[in-house]
């Protein structure tokens, strides 16, 4: 006759198999159970696993305590050679210290995760290693992307395509690059946005801090003023510019007439600005330029509508209606 017995836990367990074995007694199972309760309600499980969990702890401080002094050991050997005659330039730099503390974290870390499953809790490393590197084969077919993302992050390191403190286009975002990883680029846009882009995503770069940029502005004239008084002013403006804002750098230069168009022509201006500095440059000068050629009686253009009868001669001055607006 079968029962269960509820107030040993391991008579469920017995109960179960004489109704799948036919009534077959299972001492040897029940022995086993048995020795592994009386092993985990034992003191001696509990002083273990105290004393493996402390170690573990003791093992993650220590690599914390490594990665903050080697931050530091880092940050010292690039300020030391911020003063050398000979040294590269400081975007660079931040770009180079942050994949190498980046690097330093990352090897401290697994080294310390190998060291608390071998020492803390006595796993056989070597077994799960040789494991990892039969699955790492076939999970490196499915991890295509992963692959492709740290080659590329490499290259971009390598071959100086940007760095950190970068104002870059890339893949429809644009801002300044805060972070250059081994798989992903953080980008921070203007308006406040953080975007993270692997390093794989990463194609046709537009790179606005590498060289000086062009602030490039078209002044628009109404047709009743003179275009040679009208670039003689500009000129005069552009002339105060230099002196008066750091973001541009050279004299700018008046292009000339670019465009007639409805109701006024475009005199068009181009200055050099530091790097990403263009939009800025560009803002100063329409600032500048307005309030001088409005103090000079150059107004703003404005669109015009010239309206004609169908009943009478539209050559009589008479017949003509224009207005401004």
């Amino acid at each position: 006759m079968t029962y269960f017995a509820f107030h040993n836990p391991f008579g469920v367990v017995e109960s179960i198999y004489r109704l799948t074995a036919g009534g077959l007694h299972v001492n040897f199972i029940l022995q086993e159970f048995q020795e592994l309760w009386d092993y985990i309600s034992g003191a001696k499980f509990w002083m273990e696993a105290a004393e493996n969990i402390l170690q573990a702890i003791v093992i993650l401080a220590v690599a914390i305590l490594i990665i903050r002094i080697g931050n530091r050991v880092i940050n010292r050997l690039f300020e030391s050679r911020a003063r050398q005659s000979l040294r590269i330039t400081e975007r660079r730099e931040v770009t180079i210290k942050k994949l190498i503390q980046n690097v330093l974290r990352y090897t401290v870390y697994f080294m310390a995760f190998i060291m608390i499953l071998d020492g803390a809790f006595g796993l056989p490393i070597k077994s799960l290693l040789a494991g990892a590197g039969v699955a790492g084969v076939a999970i490196g077919f499915g991890a295509q992307n992963l692959v492709r993302d740290i080659i590329s992050g490499f290259f971009i390191i390598f071959e100086d395509q940007f760095s950190v403190g970068d104002y870059v286009y890339i893949s429809g975002v644009e801002g300044y690059v805060e972070e250059i990883g081994v798989r992903t680029t953080k980008i921070m846009s203007w308006t406040g946005e953080q975007h993270v882009l692997p390093n794989g995503n990463v194609t046709q770069v537009t790179n606005y801090s590498v060289h000086n940029g062009l602030a490039i502005v078209d002044v628009n004239i109404p047709y009743e003023n003179d275009a040679d008084l009208a670039e003689q002013i500009i000129e005069d403006v552009s002339a105060t510019l230099p002196a008066s804002y750091e973001e541009i750098i050279n004299l700018p230069e008046i292009m000339g007439v670019q465009s007639l168009e409805t109701s006024h022509y475009a005199i068009r201006v181009k200055a050099e600005t530091l790097p990403s500095y263009q939009w800025a440059g560009a803002r100063i000068i329409r600032k500048e330029v307005k309030e001088v050629l409005y103090k000079q009686g150059i107004q703003i253009p404005a669109p015009r509508l010239v309206m004609y009868t169908r009943d009478e001669e539209p050559a009589s001055s008479s017949d003509e209606r224009q207005r401004d607006m």
